[in-house]
């Protein structure tokens, strides 16, 4: 119930950076930001015998990754919970933009996905998500080594344009 009579009076003012990564690469954004953790959480795409060969060659910007990592028993109330999570730190901290750093092992499929999904729901209730996927193009990396293709790219993911992360 407080949620719901908070969203509208907090989301529309709201600024959000979103970066996806993996820490096998070992370069993490910097600054301080609010974490979502998927190392272990949720079903890791390439690990998964039936899909391996596609999620080799995919990442989590393809609708077939998407739909997979969002099927997860709990991947929805994870990205939910992580709105919450946003609101709060924006209301804490009115007019400063909330930076969220989600990752995973690779980059590529589960915190690309969740990075997505957190962005809609934002957008959802009003608020500026400017999104980056920083190791989405890098190939899958299984016990310290590269498998499949990929190229080196940090790539941005804002559909609408509307706001580039500049106060």
């Amino acid at each position: 119930m407080i949620t719901e009579l908070l969203v509208p009076l907090i989301a529309p003012h709201t600024r959000v950076e979103i970066t996806s990564y993996g820490v096998l690469h070992q370069d993490p954004p910097l600054g301080d930001a609010l974490t979502l953790d998927l190392t272990t959480a949720l079903r890791n795409p390439p690990e998964d015998p039936e899909v391996r060969e596609v999620m080799l060659h995919s990442s989590g910007l393809d609708q077939v990754v998407y739909e997979y990592v969002l099927a997860t028993p709990g991947a929805v109330e994870i990205a939910e919970r992580t709105v919450l999570r946003v609101l709060a730190q924006a209301a804490a901290l009115p007019g400063q933009p909330v930076a969220l750093h989600v990752y995973c092992r690779g980059g590529k499929h589960r915190s690309v996905v969740l990075a997505r999904k957190v962005a809609e729901l934002l957008r959802g209730v009003g608020a500026a998500v400017a999104v980056t996927h920083r190791h989405v193009h890098l190939p899958v990396v299984e016990n310290g080594l590269a498998v499949g293709t990929g190229s080196s790219a940090e790539i941005s993911d804002d559909p609408t344009g509307a706001w580039t992360g500049e106060a």
